[in-house]
């Protein structure tokens, strides 16, 4: 009896230090993530375009569409189109930043939009459909600034870049329908004629920054 009693101290001390192990791994871990995840907003016409572009990339964690830059408290789809609200169309990127940075980020999203026109996407028009970055940090609004200089400087674009730098402050997460549209939605006439040509165009050009099927 003697013997069983101190094999079953011995097993309790052994789980004991198991969990104990498994916990400074888990908050190890979580101190990782914390340290490398970070978040992009970028408004570049409707967002069922620019959320599926986003969503294939290596590296990104999550893109939820939804709204920014406005001026009223939790809009709803219908408020936001009518342009009085103020709020863009965006979408609101996790990412880690060991896997793609946000100079990638940028690059794809000046890329996979036209912003030089203002207000106004394709046939998509109003002020939600303006093409915007909402930096959340200094490193972000620099690194946005430069890129849109260098963009210029090789005259990149036709037309002058007039897409609005600002600071994120607060977002709005879309109704549900709206959220991964594409992939729900895939043999939608507004996803055939005018996101497919965008999607392939995108693999295409960045083929090497998709993730792994």
């Amino acid at each position: 009896m003697k013997y069983l009693g101190l094999i079953t101290v011995i097993f309790m001390f052994v789980a004991c230090t198991n969990q104990a192990q498994e916990k400074n791994t888990q908050l190890k871990n979580e101190i990782m993530n914390a340290e490398t995840t970070n978040f992009a907003t970028f408004g570049g016409g409707c967002f069922w375009c620019t959320e599926v572009i986003f969503e294939q990339l290596e590296g990104v964690i999550k893109v939820e569409s939804g709204y920014s830059g406005g001026h009223i408290k939790n809009p709803a789809y219908r408020e936001v189109v009518s342009g009085r609200t103020g709020h863009a169309e965006v979408i609101h990127i996790t990412y880690n930043s060991e896997v793609i940075n946000y100079e990638d980020l940028l690059d794809i999203f000046f890329n996979t939009h036209d912003p030089t026109t203002l207000n106004q996407q394709g046939a998509d028009r109003g002020t939600q459909y303006r093409s915007a970055v909402f930096y959340h940090n200094e490193q972000q609004q620099i690194a946005t600034k430069k890129m849109i200089e260098a963009f210029e400087l090789a005259n990149v674009f036709k037309n002058k870049i007039v897409t609005e730098v600002t600071a994120f402050d607060v977002f709005y997460m879309a109704e549900d329908y709206h959220q991964d549209y594409y992939i729900n939605n895939i043999n939608q006439g507004y996803c055939q004629v005018v996101i497919n040509p965008k999607l392939e165009k995108f693999q295409k050009k960045y083929k090497e920054k998709l993730k792994k099927k």
